[in-house]
């Protein structure tokens, strides 16, 4: 089974269904989930996703994600949208990751995604893990 474009942790329903439907509606294939661990279940080697996309807001542990994220995803493969009280976007770039910050619409978020996916060549390997 090939790897989607796109996997997206939002542990809020809402933001994670808008997110994933208009993904879906530019054209690339979505998983979406609600929690780190079973995000981290779709980022194993040979079959990780194009993007990475993490909505920092309501993890009960952001760090953990991030770290996961350091040592499963190539920085430039990762987009996290921050939120107040987990980490800065400025905190997020310095670990090499892309950042959007709260508040922010959801046309924004798909946007940042699908230029991140420009970006990313299909064809390009992901990191052996």
């Amino acid at each position: 089974m090939a790897a989607p474009d796109v996997v997206l942790l939002a542990t809020e329903w809402r933001s994670r269904a808008l997110i994933r439907a208009q993904l879906i509606e530019e054209g690339f294939d979505v998983v979406a989930t609600n929690s780190w661990p079973m995000m981290r279940r779709h980022l194993r080697p040979g079959s990780k996703p194009r993007l990475a996309l993490v909505d920092l807001k309501g993890l009960p542990n952001p760090h953990e994600a991030l770290e996961g994220l350091r040592v499963l995803m190539k920085p430039d493969r990762v987009l996290v949208l921050t939120a107040i009280g987990t980490a800065s976007p400025e905190d997020v770039r310095a670990l090499g990751f892309r950042a959007v910050a709260r508040p922010v619409a959801i046309r924004d978020v798909v946007g940042a995604a699908a230029a991140a996916l420009r970006e990313i060549q299909p064809s390009a390997a992901p990191p052996q893990s």
